[in-house]
């Protein structure tokens, strides 16, 4: 889900064609069968799909797609929340399950089950009421600096960090601002626990004497701190299982191999969904929008642009990836419930116990 490696792009497909019925044409009004149809999909800032896409779905459909960036994930929500009634386009994408019972329950979204939900593995559909649809997952995990570790031994799971042999190598992002930084935070969470002789508590705080760096963001991690990113002085950061493609696609000159590797037992996994806005004025428009977000050729344009997976298991994995991309076997995770109910909690004693 390494998404700053790529410049956020706000596209507007434009058509004149007459807005065409899709697969529930059956509720159309007269006007989305009869005139051209404009939808806007917002979405966090971090969305980018390869322009010639949105034009084909245009010419395909008669309907044009206008991108909204509103900010990042939880900005984004947040503002279609305050929207409600009047939402501020008809498709939203970017909710992750970090972010997911808070969507559902602002009942902002209208169900839709999409026919292509028989190609997403049922792992993915987090949500039974079909407001939210996966569209992407990825892994936020630990990176680290392979040449940096030499014949040294780089940590090999999250209790290995408060060694002193790994003092002041680790760099994080704040929580409470970054995605990133939050999907961290929920995997020490699953890992240690709260109650017990040894909580997520403790190991924060033993993180913290161990010289832990925090960011608010990523792109300040991983191109400021990190030694591979921005020249830092710390071998350790907290990205994504995409980030080692990512800087092969991206190295200039060209490079056979990874400069950079993941700790798979950190890994915390992220889905992205997509829903239809409640209020819009172009429901069967916008299920299509939907349904061209879980086709194949969309799915298959997302790694290179998106750096995360494919949803639909029918889209083909760019070669990179393959190559260069661990995908965890045992991937962390929490209750998406757990996480709306505590979210706040966890990231205020997060900040006494690392911040204060």
């Amino acid at each position: 889900m390494n998404r700053a490696f790529r410049t956020v792009v706000a596209l507007v497909a434009t058509a004149t064609l007459a807005a065409a019925c899709g697969s529930d044409g059956d509720d159309a009004t007269p006007a989305e069968e009869s005139d051209p149809v404009t939808v806007t999909l917002v979405s966090h800032d971090s969305f980018f799909v390869t322009e010639d896409l949105l034009l084909q779905f245009t010419e395909d459909t008669g309907i044009t797609v206008e991108l909204l960036p509103a900010g990042d994930a939880g900005e984004a929500l947040n503002q279609s929340i305050l929207s409600k009634g009047n939402p501020l386009g008809d498709v939203f994408f970017g909710v992750d399950n970090t972010f997911l019972s808070r969507a559902v329950n602002a009942e902002i979204f209208s169900a839709y089950e999409s026919p292509l939900l028989a190609e997403i593995p049922d792992e993915l559909e987090l949500d039974p009421t079909y407001q939210l649809l996966p569209v992407d997952f990825g892994d936020v995990c630990l990176n680290y600096d392979v040449a940096a570790y030499g014949d040294a031994t780089p940590p090999s799971d999250l209790a290995d960090l408060t060694d002193a042999a790994y003092e002041g190598q680790l760099v994080v992002q704040n929580p409470a601002t970054s995605s990133p930084g939050l999907a961290f935070l929920l995997a020490t969470i699953e890992e240690f626990g709260e109650e017990g002789d040894y909580t997520w508590r403790d190991y924060w705080s033993d993180l913290r004497a161990n010289d832990v760096a925090v960011q608010a963001g990523w792109s300040e991690a991983y191109y400021g701190d990190f030694t591979v990113g921005g020249g830092g002085d710390r071998p350790l950061v907290v990205s994504y299982a995409s980030s080692p493609p990512a800087e092969v696609i991206f190295a200039d000159p060209p490079i056979d191999e990874a400069p950079t590797a993941v700790v798979e037992a950190s890994c915390f996994r992220q889905v992205e969904f997509v829903g239809v806005l409640d209020g819009t004025e172009h429901e069967s428009a916008a299920r299509q929008l939907v349904d061209f977000l879980l086709s194949v050729p969309l799915q298959e344009d997302i790694p290179l642009n998106m750096f995360v997976f494919p949803a639909n298991e029918n889209a083909a994995i760019p070669q990179e990836f393959i190559d260069h991309t661990v995908v965890p076997t045992n991937s962390k995770a929490l209750d998406p419930a757990d996480i709306e109910a505590n979210r706040e909690r966890w990231i205020e004693e997060w900040t006494e116990i690392v911040l204060r």
